[in-house]
């Protein structure tokens, strides 16, 4: 049985990876799409998937990094009447793998900015909204680079550990109310991340995931869907995922 058949789910950085893969499970079980994301290409091509397959699926070019792009977005859907059931924070990226002394100021502000303030940026202009409504489910995508660090992911971690702490905090801003909030942390999951990371250098993206069988996509998005599926009164306020040859950030078993 579906619970989120005919609500309306708002997905950030739809069109690819974790978050495209959400919508192509949320459609399945029936529920409305909101998909946000920079590219404009890659989410009406999703778009007209999903439609075809009977979705009801709006669209907008949005960057989250921008508080304006967010807000003119979020204006436009909610002059429609159309309040966000299922709020999916799963916009992000890592940008770099350097020590602090020789990071990039240039990839530390797309984090930061993607990471935390785009995050910010979309729920600040959502849960009010969510809120008076007397219902609604925020669920953020953060990682296990939230609970621990390893060398060279500096500020990477420091944005993961942010968004960590963010969904505490809208934990507990939330009582009182109805309204749920849940961060899924994934390990390593098979999407274009390592490509973002190295800067389009597919050779050193693919060594990231070699000797072992990452997640994909799909793993997590099942979760999520787990996740959004309970009755109201069950909230997971944090669920790490990590594919069987990972134990910690450290710890992954791979063949030769």
């Amino acid at each position: 049985m579906s619970r989120i058949k005919g609500k309306l789910a708002l997905i950030t950085g739809a069109s690819s990876g974790i978050g495209r893969a959400c919508a192509r499970r949320f459609a399945d079980e029936g529920a409305g799409l909101v998909l946000w994301a920079r590219r404009k290409d890659p989410l009406t091509e999703l778009a007209a998937e999903l439609t075809r397959s009977g979705a009801v699926v709006r669209t907008a070019s949005v960057d989250v990094r921008s508080r304006e792009s967010v807000t003119r977005a979020a204006e436009a859907l909610l002059a429609d009447g159309a309040v966000p059931d299922i709020l999916l924070n799963n916009a992000g990226l890592a940008s770099g793998l350097a020590k602090i002394q020789d990071g990039s100021f240039d990839d530390w502000d797309v984090m930061i900015d993607t990471n935390v303030r785009g995050l910010l940026h979309v729920t600040r202009s959502l849960l009010p909204h969510m809120i008076a409504r007397g219902k609604g489910h925020v669920v953020n995508i953060g990682s296990s680079a939230g609970h621990q660090v390893y060398p060279m992911g500096n500020v990477y971690h420091a944005t993961k550990f942010a968004v960590r702490a963010l969904n505490e905090a809208i934990n507990v801003d939330l009582a009182g109310t109805p309204l749920r909030c849940s961060s899924v942390d994934p390990g390593y999951v098979k999407t274009d991340f390592a490509k973002v990371r190295f800067h389009g250098d597919e050779a050193r993206a693919r060594k990231v995931y070699e000797g072992f069988t990452p997640l994909a996509a799909e793993d997590v998005a099942d979760l999520v869907s787990y996740i959004v599926n309970l009755p109201d009164h069950v909230n997971i306020l944090e669920a790490r995922i990590f594919p069987t040859a990972q134990r910690n950030q450290h710890v992954i078993h791979k063949t030769s």
